[in-house]
């Protein structure tokens, strides 16, 4: 066995992933006999097999311990048998918890590294895209339009703050703006790529119902010019003119849920991704 060198015990954080579990476990431990006692070295991504086995018989060389997270079944075997020759203490982090999980769910677990990390940037990007879909909602700061994976243009009560936030969920970075027929769009819109912009249009009668009653709920006169036939064309040929000028697609949102219409898009984006890839 080898001779152990003296000094501040090492504690060898071992993992096919990051090794931030097995880390968080050490220090909690740790700080149980005086944190500053123990030296922690890190090795992470570890999956090759000559490798690790440089790593343990180093551990061997000094003293101290492996704490490991290996979901990988053949490495969680090698270290066993390697740190077996050397009579090193080892710690399985993780394999514990596999084995009782087996236990009471009838599924194999999938024995992938880092999947805690995936779901954590998943988790992570879908907060991001609905921060950005609330920061761009109804025209707000269209100089993040260059930033948005998609652009919503349409006219009001066309479901785009409802979808902005849809695919918000689906972590999409969405950006939306009501076009109105006195008002400009902003020159940030007319600089996107056509396939990075969404028009939305509906029939006029139903736009003319769905309005209606959001002045009814807002206890206004129905009489509004928001809800005549009238501007309710005008404003849907204001934008049928801008989504030509765009070169945009344009979906119907008509009788559609938000899901439907949803989907629709993340198709369009993603056809357009594949497209850029070719």
């Amino acid at each position: 066995m080898p001779i152990k060198a003296e000094g501040k015990p090492i504690v060898y954080i071992v993992s096919d992933s990051i090794g931030d579990t097995a880390e968080f476990v050490v220090n909690a431990v740790a700080s149980q006999f005086d944190s500053g006692r123990v030296e922690l070295r890190r090795e992470s991504f570890l999956t090759d097999v000559e490798r690790l086995k440089e790593v343990i018989k180093e551990a061997a060389g000094n003293k101290s311990m492996i704490a490991y997270t290996l979901v990988l079944p053949h490495l969680r075997n090698l270290i066993v048998s390697e740190a077996q020759k050397y009579d090193l203490p080892i710690v399985d982090v993780m394999g514990p918890m596999l084995e009782a999980f087996s236990k009471i769910i009838s599924v194999d677990p999938r024995l992938e590294p880092g999947l805690i990390r995936r779901m954590d940037e998943d988790y992570f990007r879908r907060i991001a895209a609905v921060e950005f879909a609330v920061k761009h909602d109804d025209g707000k700061d269209p100089r993040g339009f260059k930033q948005a994976d998609v652009v919503l243009v349409g006219v009001s009560r066309t479901s785009k703050t409802p979808l902005s936030m849809y695919l918000a969920h689906r972590k999409l970075k969405v950006a939306n703006l009501p076009l109105v027929p006195e008002v400009e769009p902003p020159q940030e819109l007319f600089w996107l790529p056509a396939n990075k912009v969404i028009g939305l249009t509906i029939d006029a009668l139903l736009l003319r119902e769905i309005r209606l009653e959001r002045l009814n709920a807002l206890g206004l006169k129905a009489r509004s010019g928001y809800a005549s036939v009238e501007r309710i064309e005008e404003e849907l040929n204001y934008t049928r003119k801008i989504m030509r000028r765009l070169g945009c697609r344009v979906f119907d949102v008509s009788n559609k849920a938000v899901e439907e219409v949803a989907g629709k898009i993340l198709y369009a984006v993603k056809e357009s991704e594949r497209n850029e890839r070719r």
